[in-house]
């Protein structure tokens, strides 16, 4: 198979696009990929700097390079779990890149504000994950707002996105199908949040991480094994090797069909959000599921 663009020996084969691209040429496949996501949905304003969740996964990684790339400036931040064997060499490749890349890092500990995540599982008898997943979402957002960040960039792929739109699907669950998609805009203490790699696979960001020499964690979380989300991934590997394309189709088509129904729905079900009685920030109760997660890890603590 020959490489579209140069005609030269193909490296990486991409059936969903019917087509294919050599070493030299599949960056610029990548970066046309990352560019379209962003034009096409306004994620990025000229100026705006970008806060960019780095995970030290290949997702995030890429992610962070190729928006610099792009002439945007952006600033990386990395949430450390402070899970044994696991966050210590995430924390390390993500400190190296973003130095290699002369890209400011911050830090946030979970440790130092009382939730390190073997904690919490010790102390709170729900699914680990969405707490993890919570705690993320918070830190980031709060770090965004509090340091004037407008945008807040997540390595979510394509994979990532319609596991979690067929898994709402399955569910049915309109709150979040209301808001699925790969821009959320900014509202009152919220940041706005992007996936620029949202069109791109996992195959496909590896493919560039490979070719770049992107050096990332490639060990599972500990925690994940009763995760749902590899189930789904799994049953989509699988239609798309029967259906090339399934995925992006499924994907978009929602965005296009599905989304501004279930937004018109939202809109007319909303509840006011109002300033969690600790934190500040907003939340449809009195205190916010961070907060109250404080709580249950400090009362547990004590007792």
């Amino acid at each position: 198979m020959k490489c579209r663009k140069c005609k030269a020996l193909a490296a990486v084969a991409l059936p969903s696009h019917n087509t294919a691209f050599c070493a030299e040429c599949y960056p610029d496949f990548f970066r046309s990929q990352v560019e379209r996501s962003i034009h096409r949905h306004k994620m990025i304003a000229p100026q705006e700097r970008v806060l960019v969740a780095v995970s030290g996964g290949k997702d995030s990684l890429a992610l962070i390079m190729q928006l610099q790339e792009l002439g945007h400036d952006v600033h990386g931040l990395h949430v450390d779990l402070d899970i044994p064997d696991s966050s210590p060499e995430a924390r390390r490749v993500c400190e190296t890149f973003c130095e290699s890349l002369n890209v400011p890092l911050t830090v946030v500990e979970l440790r130092r504000e009382g939730l390190s995540i073997p904690l919490v599982k010790s102390k709170i008898k729900r699914p680990i994950c969405s707490v993890c997943g919570k705690l993320k979402r918070y830190y980031f957002n709060k770090f965004a707002i509090e340091n004037n960040f407008s945008v807040l960039a997540t390595g979510h792929n394509l994979d990532d996105e319609v596991s979690r739109l067929f898994a709402n699907t399955v569910r049915w669950d309109s709150a979040y199908l209301s808001d699925q998609g790969p821009l959320l805009p900014a509202t009152a203490g919220f940041a706005s949040k992007i996936k620029p790699l949202y069109r791109l696979t996992e195959f496909e960001i590896a493919n560039f991480c490979f070719l770049r020499g992107i050096e990332h964690v490639t060990a599972p979380c500990p925690y994940s094994a009763k995760a749902s989300f590899p189930i789904y991934k799994g049953l989509w590997s699988d239609l798309e090797t029967r259906m090339s394309g399934a995925k992006v189709q499924f994907y978009e088509n929602f965005l296009r069909d599905g989304r501004p129904v279930f937004a018109a729905w939202a809109d007319r079900k909303e509840s006011a959000l109002v300033a969690c009685s600790s934190c500040g920030y907003p939340t449809s109760a009195e205190t916010c599921g961070v907060c109250r997660i404080k709580n249950m890890v400090g009362q547990e603590q004590e007792a």
